[in-house]
């Protein structure tokens, strides 16, 4: 028996609920029966699909901007949200096949506003089922912390009122005192102080570039120095207040936290009182120790830079402050460049790898010098050598508003008093590389033990060998001349005297033999340059003979027409009105000029030729080949703004020529040829006379340090 014909499409299990966003609100999902087969569309039956507005057909999506991006998908997530929070807590939902489960996301929701506004445009519908099984998967997002702002000095010495009550004066300041780049110097210190002294207890203090990029750090160095408080910062302007004219908070911080300076009584208020626990001082107030902070690499590199020298307060980064480098001391007695070598098979030079993932390492690195000075750098330099054994890179920082720094001269001046190697140097940063060659104090002071070693060795060798020598003369008879070649002595004797006894005599006469084959060399380079450019403008002028060849000028014509001064001067007038031109290239008088020149007198009588050219015999020869070469008259040559007008007349008798007439001239790519020709042969004549120039002060230095050898050889 033959088995019953499938079915065209098999009956679909039972499905679950479709989610609440595939239809809208309020009307139930379809529901089809489970033995139901729906009959494939007919496209002939069917009528044509008409357009819907798709916020019909996706409630939730309708004002979600972006389509599929990002932006859309969250925005559908808060409002499925939005769904399950606007649902009443008691409300009894539809019996459904699966277990009702609270449909949560843990999503971030940086936009409340949205979140309510989406909640009151949909209504209460189901939790979706499915989300029990991914829920366990879903990751919290939180909302990253702000940091907290650490209170100022102001903000913790001070009381509330009497610090609103600051700033609303400093509200009404329009006066300050301008910091320049050089930072708070002792000048500004002095506007400051001038102006507590007037009367007022606050000054205003304007910071420029480079203080200006860290309005924190321009605080602290203004409240140190100073020994005010600064209450209030409005964009790049600090508002300082005299310390001696506010009251000051009692028990905030420990007193025994607090540094005060000299205490003059003197300095009161007249009367002796003071506010809680404050007590005039000289300088004002003192200066509060903070507990020490920071990670362990923080307080290293603090640690570290107190080792090397004093800092420099008026940096404008944040801590840890640099070594000033300008304090350290400009001369060490017995300093000389370290002694340097390089481990067996490793080549001293970077390569260009090396030299980029150094700049890298250094650029996160803190500040270790800060530079103000072109040269005496020794103090520096012993500080960078005692800091190279820690750290691979020295790190310089260039001060600003320092007249006459020079960074070229500074990197100079440390690369020969360190030996190092510079793999970064601009206007701001300076950045010395130890090298592969540095060596440690501790590994130094083996590695010369150990060539004291060596030579003690050495002497031992070439005294047992002379033993031996003696031995065996007295017993085999060997001849009493001994040789010393290939031994320790030799090398001792060539050192003494051919290295360490060098006289002066000696010195000077290797750097004028030095000097004189260097200027042999220099000045038979120039002679080979000088005789390439001879060459050159030879084959320039046979180039150009050979142009000129085919062009064959006309001469003056003996029947000229002749103006009177009257037809001149109208003629001019209405050339120099005129504003249709032949303008003169490069090319200078080729056969298109003239034919244009015709084309003009075709209609007019008078025609206006503009030239660039600047010498005068230049426009009086163009002038006058234009004349011949048309057959016109010459009316005037006139100045203009940058550039000089030929006006020509074109005769009573004039008698347009034909084309069929052979023209004598050159054409326009010869014309081209010839003007590059003549601009090439010119610029190689100037250069030959350079070369002449520089081959006759080369001769005359090398006669001047032949007549110096000559006086030291005896």
């Amino acid at each position: 028996m033959a088995p019953p014909p499938l079915p065209l499409f098999s009956p679909s299990p039972k499905q679950p609920p479709p989610p609440p966003w595939l239809h809208g609100p309020n009307i139930p999902a379809p529901v089809t029966p489970p033995n139901h087969i729906q009959a494939p569309p007919n496209p002939k039956n069917d009528p044509k699909p008409q357009r819907k507005n798709s916020s019909s057909n996706n409630p939730l999506t309708a004002g979600v901007p972006g389509g599929r991006t990002r932006r859309a998908v969250l925005g559908i997530i808060r409002r499925v949200r939005s769904l399950e929070l606007s649902d009443p807590p008691n409300t009894k939902l539809r019996p459904t096949t699966s277990s009702t489960i609270p449909f949560d996301l843990p999503i971030d929701r940086p936009h409340e506003e949205e979140t309510r506004r989406d909640e009151k445009e949909m209504p209460t519908s189901r939790a979706v089922p499915w989300s029990a099984a991914r829920h366990e998967d879903l990751k919290v997002a939180l909302r990253r912390e702000k940091k907290v702002r650490a209170p100022t000095p102001a903000e913790r010495v001070l009381e509330a009122a009497e610090l609103e009550r600051l700033r609303r004066a400093a509200r009404g300041m329009d006066r300050w005192v301008r910091a320049k780049k050089a930072g708070v110097t002792d000048e500004v210190v002095e506007e400051v102080r001038r102006e507590w002294s007037s009367g007022q207890e606050l000054a205003a203090v304007r910071v420029v570039e480079p203080l200006r990029r860290c309005m924190d750090r321009a605080r602290e160095i203004l409240e140190t120095k100073t020994r005010g408080l600064v209450v209030w910062t409005r964009g790049d302007i600090h508002f300082v207040a005299d310390i001696r004219k506010v009251p000051v908070l009692k028990c905030t911080i420990p007193e025994s936290q607090w540094t005060y300076g000299s205490i003059s009584e003197s300095s009161s208020n007249g009367n002796g009182d003071t506010h809680g626990s404050f007590r005039e001082i000289d300088q004002g107030i003192g200066t509060y120790e903070t507990p020490i902070e920071g990670t362990l690499y923080e307080r290293e590199v603090n640690r570290l830079l107190d080792s090397l020298g004093p800092r420099f307060i008026d940096w404008w980064w944040n801590t840890p402050l640099p070594v000033d480098a300008d304090l350290l001391p400009k001369v060490v007695p017995g300093y000389k460049t370290p002694f340097r070598q390089c481990p067996p098979g490793v080549r001293p030079t970077l390569a260009d790898g090396e030299l980029t993932y150094l700049r890298k390492l250094a650029r996160p690195l803190p500040t270790h010098f800060a530079l103000g000075r072109n040269t005496k750098l020794q103090g520096l330099a012993a500080a960078i050598l005692k800091l190279w054994e820690k750290s691979l890179i020295a790190k310089i920082a260039v001060k600003v508003g320092i007249q006459n720094t020079n960074n070229e001269q500074m990197a100079w001046n440390l690369k020969h008093l360190t030996g190092g190697t510079i793999i970064l140097r601009n206007k701001d940063f300076i950045i010395l590389y130890r090298g592969k060659d540095f060596l440690p104090g501790e590994v130094k002071q083996s590695v010369i033990e150990q060539e004291a070693r060596v030579d003690d060795q050495q002497v031992k060798e070439e005294e047992a060998r002379l033993t031996v020598v003696d031995s065996l003369k007295m017993f085999a008879g060997l001849p009493s001349e001994e040789s010393s070649m290939g031994t320790f002595r030799e090398y001792r004797d060539f050192q003494v005297n051919h290295v360490r006894e060098t006289t002066e005599n000696n010195k000077a006469m290797i750097e004028l033999e030095a000097e004189k084959h260097r200027l042999e060399k220099e000045l038979k380079d120039q002679e080979r340059r000088l005789f390439i450019l001879t060459k050159k403008i030879e084959r320039s002028n046979q180039a150009l003979a050979k142009l000129h060849s085919s062009w064959n000028p006309s001469e003056q014509s003996s029947d000229k027409e002749l103006l009177t001064e009257e037809e001149m001067m109208i003629f001019r007038k209405i050339g120099l009105k005129m504003d249709e031109h032949v303008l003169l290239g490069r090319r200078g008088i080729f056969d298109g000029v003239i034919e244009e020149i015709h084309q003009h007198w075709k209609h007019k009588e008078i025609v206006k030729v503009i030239t660039k050219q600047t010498q005068s015999y230049q426009i009086t020869c163009t002038s006058m080949l234009l004349e011949v070469e048309t057959g016109g008259t010459l009316v005037a040559t006139q100045k203009l703004t940058n550039s000089h007008a030929i006006i020509l007349y074109r005769g009573k008798n004039y008698r347009r020529p034909t084309k069929s007439e052979t023209s004598n001239l050159l054409t326009k790519r010869e014309a081209l040829r010839r003007s590059i020709e003549v601009q090439r042969r010119g610029s190689m004549k100037y250069y030959v006379w350079e070369r002449q120039k520089s081959i006759e002060e080369l001769n005359w230095r090398l006669a001047n340090v032949t007549m110096k050898i000559r006086k030291l050889t005896p």
